[in-house]
């Protein structure tokens, strides 16, 4: 028991030990994504050499296919900025490359409002194709309406083990009551009824042939042979045919403690065709009272090879394969139910019910109810799992794709209430006819292959969002042309760059290879009459020109882009572009690294205006005159409150003391100073300091013509309430002393009298005498010689 909810505990903590990461992209609407990131969207916008590499590399950036848009030497790789720097170089609107995902709807049918039965609509939309640009989120609106009277199949699995015997009195008397109350929530249910003991092999179960015919402990009852699962009833309509056929069954046994239920919960999965699942809300109900085997169990009775994962009924319903494989796992048990559709309600025992706690936490959409000892609360157990699971809606998608970040946000009170995000869509306590609103994000991370197919499903019900997705990853700039005459006849145009062909080399395809051997060509890349590096070691020579590679420019590649001032960590602050190292603000910027904001909101105080009268707004901060100081100019050292104006005052008049003792009358004339008798100490008083052991408390109360009248309140002097304490402490130690004495005297006295009445007790109950020991034997031996008188010598 202590090992299992050890293994439930460990896996519980890797099903929720995935770290998460929020990540902002530079795009409209914002959105967080889970999951680490990749790489690019934790920088800005770099140089590319392609179209399509820049589209992929960041949501932000923008391509200019614009011909001779790059300065001579410059890097056809500068195409590639953002779309505001590439505006700002003078590149034309319709000659930028930015595509954007979309989505499109491709069934849309309306939600049953009022409908009742297996024909409404819940969930909408039923397909979408969405296009994702790498990076870039995009978000689509789920809807579901719970209706009236879902179809429900219930398929009850139970432990026929021994300790089971007073359920299955209950248990058969229950198809009436069950479908009675299932018909007043909908009108098509179906039942059926499936049992589980053990495997058939040591230490399980007994293999001792008496034993394998009669495990049960008494021979005049009714029992039958131990068996792992055992498919009885095929989900019915019929209430009398699952009272029937529930009355033939018998309890069994086994040796151990846990039992094989999860050979049952994995085969009653996926035997679907013999169960008879319909495409309706299936629940499976589980009754047990005690815990069960997991995988690696098996390995105890020789049994090595892991579950299989298919369905192994034979034509009695039996598990015939149980002996073969080894039980399953936790995490096949949850993948086959939630595969399947099959919300599974634990009921169980008050003993075994923490561990089936944890185990529902790793199974979606799955409930746990406390069973009573004979299972008398099953049904009223049932409705109130069924009526918890069927208000729960969650929204969950299969099967996932690492290079999509699937986010989701829960709307269950409305559009306006807005819920958070997580990995899952769920709102609980939905009302039947009740509509709420799941917002789903994706983001591709990286290019996909093809097309991606992903299936939303509100788990517990049938209806799917069949979802197809594509990336944007290709640039369509219809420009592509062969053969060029901007390419100098010599390469192809794509994008407005010239891809040459072999041999040829230069931005504009101009020269061949053979050129290039030329030592003439190279002296248009060095400096005049210098012998430093080919076009400052920044760049390649080509045709007599320099191409300049990374952040360089300028004819010799002598400028880098790059090495402009940062403000924040950022080149020119995100305000600027970089040229030559030297930063070009945008309009509203200025300074070395642009972080000067032409803005002053955040100078002006609400009360008082710019900078509080007492400073200047520069680069969107307030610069205070001297003396005066605080984000607003609102605060100076010499600035003094009421209460510090008047506070010498209040204290000679009240106490005749302090600095103005000496010259109060004159000194404090304008201020005129009475004492409070009780005056209700608000925020309008202001706390001062401690005058003679007591705190000064006064209150400016008029301060017009010159004069001002304080009234003061002197703090009443505590009482003094050491005796009592010191009293006190010295009366409980000695109550305490006192009585742990008296406490040990008793003890000691009642320890005597139990001893002694009980050598009273074993005096009264000997049976021998108590002056003879009769263990006792004397240490002198007494002979008699029978013949000594008759040879007696006779007298002389």
């Amino acid at each position: 028991m202590v090992v299992l909810s050890m293994v439930l505990g460990f896996l519980l903590a890797l099903s929720t030990g995935e770290r998460q990461l929020d990540t902002k992209i530079p795009s409209p609407g914002e959105i967080p994504e889970q999951g680490d990131p990749p790489q690019f969207l934790l920088k800005s916008c770099q140089p590319t050499p392609s179209c399509k590499d820049c589209i992929s590399s960041h949501p932000s950036c923008a391509w200019c296919k614009q011909l001779n848009f790059t300065a001579s030497g410059e890097a056809e790789s500068r195409r590639c900025a953002r779309r505001e720097e590439l505006l700002g170089r003078g590149c034309p609107p319709e000659d930028l490359v930015d595509p954007r995902g979309r989505k499109e709807v491709l069934q849309d049918r309306p939600l049953s409002q009022g409908v009742r039965g297996e024909g409404a609509t819940q969930l909408a939309p039923q397909g979408v194709r969405i296009t994702l640009r790498p990076g870039e989120p995009q978000r689509l609106q789920v809807r579901f309406l719970r209706a009236a009277g879902y179809p429900v199949d219930l398929y009850y699995l139970m432990d026929l083990s021994y300790s089971m015997k007073d359920d299955l009195e209950r248990v058969r008397q229950l198809g009436h009551a069950l479908l009675v109350r299932l018909q007043n929530v909908t009108q098509s249910v179906r039942i059926g009824f499936g049992s589980f003991v053990d495997k058939t092999v040591l230490p399980f179960v007994s293999t001792v042939p008496s034993k394998l015919r009669h495990p049960c402990p008494t021979r005049m009852e009714r029992c039958q042979p131990p068996f792992s699962f055992h498919h009885v009833l095929s989900l019915t309509a019929d209430a009398e045919a699952f009272e029937r056929e529930v009355g033939r069954q018998s309890v069994s046994g086994n040796l151990d403690s846990p039992e094989g239920g999860f050979d049952a919960i994995l085969q009653a999965a996926l035997c679907q065709e013999q169960i008879g699942w319909r495409n309706v809300s299936r629940l499976l109900v589980f009754t047990s009272d005690d815990t069960f085997h997991t995988a690696g169990d098996g390995k105890l009775g020789g049994i090595f090879m892991p579950s299989d994962g298919h369905c192994h009924l034979d034509s009695n319903g039996l598990y015939s394969r149980s002996p073969d494989f080894d039980y399953p796992s936790v995490g096949q048990v949850a993948q086959a139910l939630s595969a399947a559709n099959i919300q599974p309600i634990f009921a169980v025992t008050s003993a075994t019910l923490p561990v089936y706690q944890e185990l529902s936490k790793l199974i979606p959409k799955s409930a746990v109810g406390l069973l009573s000892e004979d299972s008398s609360n099953v049904v009223q157990l049932i409705m109130d799992a069924y009526n918890s699971l069927s208000s729960t809606v969650t929204l969950k998608h299969s099967p996932p794709t690492p290079k999509v970040h699937i986010s989701y946000e829960s709307h269950c009170g409305g559009p306006e209430e807005k819920g958070e995000a997580g990995e899952q869509g769920q709102c609980n306590q939905v009302r039947i006819n009740q509509t709420v609103n799941f917002w789903v994000t994706f983001q591709a991370t990286s290019c996909l292959q093809g097309p991606h197919n992903l299936s939303f499903r509100a788990l517990g019900f049938s209806e799917e969002l069949r979802v197809e997705l594509h990336t944007l990853c290709d640039c369509d700039c219809n420009d592509t042309q062969a053969q060029a005459p901007y390419c100098s006849d010599g390469g192809d145009l794509q994008c407005g760059v010239c891809h040459c062909n072999p041999g040829r080399m230069g931005r504009l395809c101009e020269c061949s290879e053979a050129e290039l051997s030329s030592r003439d060509l190279e002296s248009g890349c060095r400096v005049p009459n210098g012998t430093g590096p080919l076009c400052s070691g920044k760049g390649q020579c080509q045709c007599g020109r320099c191409s300049c590679s990374g952040q360089s420019s300028g004819r010799l590649c002598e400028c880098d882009d790059a090495s402009c001032e940062r403000h924040e960590g950022i080149l020119c602050g995100g305000f600027g572009r970089c040229q030559c190292g030297v930063c070009h603000c945008h309009a509203n910027h200025s300074g070395r690294a642009c972080e000067c904001s032409g803005d002053i909101h955040s100078c002006i105080s609400p009360e008082d205006g710019l900078c509080s009268g007492h400073g200047q707004c520069k680069c969107n901060r307030c610069q205070c005159l001297d003396g005066y100081y605080g984000a607003l100019c609102d605060q100076c050292p010499g600035c003094k409150t009421p209460c510090e104006r008047y506070r010498d005052c209040a204290e000679c008049g009240a106490f005749g003391s302090g600095p103005l003792a000496t010259n109060c009358s004159m000194a404090c004339a304008h201020a005129n100073v009475t004492l409070a008798l009780n005056p209700i100490l608000d925020d309008g008083w202001c706390k001062e300091r401690t005058v003679d052991n007591q705190l000064l408390f006064f209150l400016v109360e008029d301060e017009v013509g010159g004069r001002v009248v304080l009234r003061v309140r002197p703090q009443e002097k505590a009482a003094d309430h050491t005796l009592a304490i010191v009293l006190g402490c010295v009366g409980g130690i000695v109550a305490v002393g006192l009585g742990l004495v008296l406490a040990y005297r008793l003890s000691v006295e009642i320890y005597d009298r139990r001893e002694y009445s009980r050598f009273e007790k074993e005096q009264q109950q000997l049976k021998w005498k108590q002056d003879n020991n009769p263990l006792y034997k004397s240490a002198i031996t007494t002979t008699i010689n029978p013949r000594f008188q008759e040879e007696q010598c006779p007298p002389l």
